[in-house]
């Protein structure tokens, strides 16, 4: 089989595994696809930024929010300012609370195509964040939106009625963008339970808390903080294996989450894991090295692991 013909197979393959929703499949078939376009040494740059931002949707999809940046920022890189890669980096972001970041990529995408609703929406949600935030004085606060060039805004244009392209569109890409971030609605009733966990945490009420957190994740699954809140709530109830997988899907979304790895240590000491508590809170300490907390579980290991 002709490589180029092998290519086109892997990519199809991927896009049927995602729409399954076998995302680690998929991500290795798209990993496979580029490995063979840098063997035959003819990638195009756009048939390669298409892979790795196919590759990033099911990052976004498995919460590997790390991943779904690196893959989308080298997307970019391939072809500037295109608007899939554009709009999953800034999920990404927003999943990380990285909020000014976000914000910047959905405001790049309004320059290429302001009928974008999905960066409408992530425009209007970054900017409420960011005002509670920073206050009014959040905009000089923002790294430097790039100008699109006219050039760009074009090339994202499809003539009216043309059914080729949008076939194109649709056998090169697994899903929908707008599928994939979520909507203002969904946002804003994921915090409210959110909140509404907050407040019965506040009163002591943890099983109560728990279910409200697990709605909240079921309409925003990359919320960092719902899942490190509900491993709290995890041990308060001794409840120490939940806690320990919570903080682990926290970790996913956010590689250096402090309350995640403290929490997670809290957890493996109680499970009487000493080593991996050790590790966690090692790890914490390298991110935060004057933390309190984190020094005196440390103290507290040292003496049992002697």
């Amino acid at each position: 089989m002709a490589p180029a013909s092998r290519i086109s197979d892997l990519r199809q393959a991927g896009n049927e595994q995602f729409r399954n929703g076998q995302y680690g499949q998929a991500a290795a078939l798209y990993g496979r696809a580029l490995e063979l376009l840098e063997t035959t040494g003819d990638a195009g740059a756009e048939e390669k930024s298409v892979l790795h931002s196919n590759r990033a949707a099911c990052y976004l999809k498995d919460g590997n929010c790390s991943l779904c940046i690196k893959d989308c920022s080298v997307a970019l890189d391939l072809v500037p300012f295109a608007i899939k890669p554009l709009l999953r980096r800034a999920a990404a972001y927003e999943a990380l609370e990285r909020y000014q970041l976000a914000y910047v990529d959905y405001k790049t995408v309004l320059q290429v195509d302001c009928t974008v609703q999905a960066a409408h929406d992530g425009v209007n949600r970054m900017t409420k964040v960011l005002l509670e935030k920073d206050g009014l004085q959040w905009r000089q606060k923002l790294p430097h939106i790039p100008s699109v060039p006219v050039s760009a805004q074009k090339r994202w244009e499809s003539p009216l009625g043309s059914h080729e392209a949008t076939a194109k569109s649709k056998a090169n890409d697994p899903a929908p963008v707008a599928k994939q971030v979520p909507t203002v609605t969904t946002t804003e009733q994921a915090n409210k339970l959110k909140l509404e966990g907050n407040e019965l945490v506040k009163k002591g009420n943890y099983k109560k808390a728990i279910e409200k957190y697990t709605e909240s994740l079921k309409l925003h699954k990359l919320e960092c903080t719902t899942y490190t809140n509900r491993a709290l709530c995890y041990l308060n109830l001794k409840q120490y294996k939940q806690a320990v997988q919570d903080c682990s899907e926290a970790l996913k979304l956010d590689a250096k989450n402090i309350k995640a790895f403290y929490r997670r240590a809290q957890a493996y000491k109680e499970l009487k894991d000493y080593k991996s508590s050790m590790a966690d809170i090692n790890t914490l300490l390298k991110i935060e090295p004057k933390n309190t907390a984190a020094q005196k579980l440390q103290q507290e290991l040292s003496k049992t692991l002697k």
